[in-house]
């Protein structure tokens, strides 16, 4: 098990908390795990000792949304994920983290401005587009691979088909699912899944396990207006802090 400071186990387990929040259907929450576990270790370490967190909360999540879902985004999207995680696991020795946080946080900023500015042209739900989930569903998949961070790029796609929250966020359970559960090979190719790590994210998995469950019922009670207006503001504070933390290295 990893040797960690009473600071470090606190930010463990907010970590783990935001992790089962984000499959409990608040997707945004889970993309602070790795920026607050990189406080006390680095964030590939980081990305190895939480990916068995998110697995293991995808389970939960799934089988709270199995009927919650739009078949035909998901499906949709998924080509580009594995493209895209692919690429994360081509290119891992020579993309610096730092650069692909920073542009993660610009198109994030981009996309929740002009949902802010310009709310009345996003009223009206858009279609799935199989150029835009290839696109998007990639950049989201090379994004998860780095960093757990495929949700802001995720959420370019998703948000403007205006699914129910429930929908939403069941489809985005089950995207990001799949993804970590292909992301265990290459992690442990890698040499990220180390025993150490996996046996700190063993003592981590009930809290998240616990967070599930919290944000399953906050997803419910979640009037639909305000499940988008929430989740806007939540993509421009995360890509905010995404953006500092690139320009920090």
């Amino acid at each position: 098990m990893l040797e960690l400071s009473q600071a470090g186990w606190a930010l463990a387990v907010l970590s783990a908390f935001a992790v089962g929040l984000s499959k409990g259907g608040l997707a945004m929450v889970g993309i602070i795990s790795v920026p607050l576990m990189s406080l006390v270790m680095s964030p590939v370490q980081a990305a190895g000792l939480l990916l068995p967190i998110y697995v293991i909360s995808d389970m939960g999540g799934l089988m709270a949304f199995r009927r919650n879902l739009n078949r035909r985004v998901l499906m949709l999207a998924l080509p580009g994920a594995m493209a895209g995680i692919a690429v994360g696991w081509a290119t891992a020795s020579i993309v610096p983290v730092w650069g692909v946080t920073l542009i993660v946080g610009v198109i994030g900023l981009g996309f929740a401005l002009n949902a802010l500015i310009r709310p009345a042209l996003d009223a009206a739900p858009r279609p799935p587009r199989g150029r835009a989930a290839t696109i998007w569903g990639g950049l989201a998949g090379y994004t998860s691979f780095v960093s757990h961070s495929g949700a802001p790029l995720w959420q370019v796609y998703a948000q403007p088909l205006r699914l129910s929250p429930l929908v939403y966020a069941g489809t985005t359970t089950w995207f990001f699912a799949i993804g970590n559960l292909v992301k265990l090979v290459p992690y442990a190719a890698l040499g990220q899944l180390s025993p150490a790590n996996l046996a700190t994210a063993g003592v981590l998995m009930p809290v998240s396990l616990v967070a599930v469950w919290i944000g399953l019922r906050l997803v419910r009670i979640i009037p639909a207006a305000l499940f988008y207006r929430l989740i806007t503001w939540g993509l421009l504070a995360v890509s905010l802090r995404l953006i500092w933390q690139g320009l920090s290295g």
